[in-house]
């Protein structure tokens, strides 16, 4: 048998048992952390946003402290991704996709629980709940709904760093595009 077509009905059945099954936990809160301090919001009040962009209760307060425009975050919420599903599970069980779901799982872990044991495979799941409903793509709220636990922890300090660091490697990725380094690349010298 074709190790490729063997992959395919694997991660099929898998899908399907998952999918079949009637008492599936999936979040219905997002608590924000920093120390000892925490606010959450429902996917509802996020839905409810995604959908006709009116913002309620912590959500509201969210956007007015983050001072993004509606429209944009909306839109991040809707923005959809296509991935092929058999792709995106092999990639998410590689070495370097190990990587990345570790580093997630940091911000992005179930309510009071840190463990790699439990926050890896719960990013891998909502990834790949998210994108069987989905029927190939993805948004954040999608995510969000697929994610296999009631309470959904984002740990505020680590996503600050990682954006953080982001930007950084952003600004670094720029700089060495467009800097005088590119005389280098061409052999042209300035005088």
């Amino acid at each position: 048998m074709n190790i490729i077509f063997f992959n395919k009905v694997l991660v099929t059945l898998i899908i399907t048992v998952a999918s079949i099954t009637t008492n599936v936990i999936s979040a219905e809160k997002i608590t924000f952390i920093s120390g000892a301090y925490s606010r959450s919001l429902t996917l509802n009040e996020l839905d409810l946003f995604a959908k006709t962009g009116k913002a309620k209760g912590f959500l509201n307060e969210i956007i007015k402290y983050s001072k993004e425009d509606k429209k944009v975050i909306k839109s991040l919420l809707n923005q959809e991704i296509e991935l092929p599903l058999l792709v995106t599970s092999r990639l998410m069980n590689s070495r370097i996709g190990e990587a990345m779901i570790k580093r997630i799982a940091k911000v992005i872990h179930p309510f009071k629980i840190t463990n790699e044991k439990t926050t890896v495979p719960a990013i891998r799941s909502a990834v790949i709940k998210g994108l069987y409903n989905g029927k190939g793509s993805i948004n954040l709220l999608a995510f969000f709904k697929a994610y296999p636990n009631k309470v959904m922890a984002i740990n505020v300090p680590a996503l600050i760093k990682a954006i953080e660091k982001a930007e950084s490697i952003s600004d670094l990725v720029t700089f060495f595009s467009n800097s005088p380094l590119d005389n280098l690349k061409t052999g042209a010298t300035k005088s």
